[in-house]
């Protein structure tokens, strides 16, 4: 295996698989792994995610994932690309849970059921949703407002200047996409948006590491 593999952690949480078949699709090279000497030579890492907050979090706590990915992240400065779940991992806290995030950002995932009079919304948010590009960037390349990503969540990023680039809507404007030097995540699916997911994960991987 060569250098330029991406690492997908695996922790027992998220759709690996199709991620990697993906992957696989559009002719780059990715692996499935916990394994810290494979995930310590990748040359990116994409941390998929479904389930609950706390529940994912002590999962990567209790195999040294938490660890590994730290570092690979603040250390080696390596590219991150967090999915769904993952992307919230990426952040401070959730109200779903009580434990902390990784926090490379300084956010906390808010409840669709909290919003007040539009709390009526169907929860989980689920379904094929329009983005809006706030900040074109290289991992927004060839997205415009035409693109439109599979969504399956409860909790929400809200928006920020300094990190989202791709918003959408659903009883709120919220984060779809963010970028932040070498953190990057999508509230979508990209493994089952289709050709628009592909676009994503291609410009991930594209991404030049400093």
């Amino acid at each position: 295996m060569n250098e330029k593999y991406v690492a997908i952690i695996d922790y027992g949480v998220g759709n690996l698989g199709s991620v990697e078949n993906m992957i696989k699709k559009m002719g780059y090279q990715s692996v499935i792994t916990s394994n810290t000497e494979i995930i310590n030579k990748s040359s990116k890492i994409i941390l998929p995610g479904v389930g609950s907050f706390d529940n994912a979090i002590k999962k990567l706590k209790s195999t040294g994932l938490f660890d590994v990915i730290n570092y690979n992240v603040l250390k080696l400065k390596k590219p991150i690309l967090g999915i769904c779940l993952g992307m919230q991992l990426l952040g401070k806290s959730s109200r779903e849970g009580n434990l902390k995030g990784f926090g490379f950002l300084d956010f906390e995932c808010l409840s669709f059921s909290d919003l007040g009079e539009k709390s009526d919304l169907k929860v989980p948010n689920m379904g094929w949703r329009d983005v809006k590009v706030l900040n074109s960037c290289s991992f927004t390349s060839n997205i415009n407002s035409e693109s439109r990503f599979y969504f399956v969540h409860s909790y929400y990023v809200p928006i920020n200047d300094n990190y989202t680039v791709l918003s959408t809507k659903y009883g709120v404007n919220y984060t779809a996409a963010l970028v932040y030097n070498n953190i990057f995540g999508t509230q979508f699916h990209p493994e089952k948006s289709h050709k628009y997911g592909m676009q994503i994960l291609k410009n991930f991987i594209e991404v030049k590491n400093e």
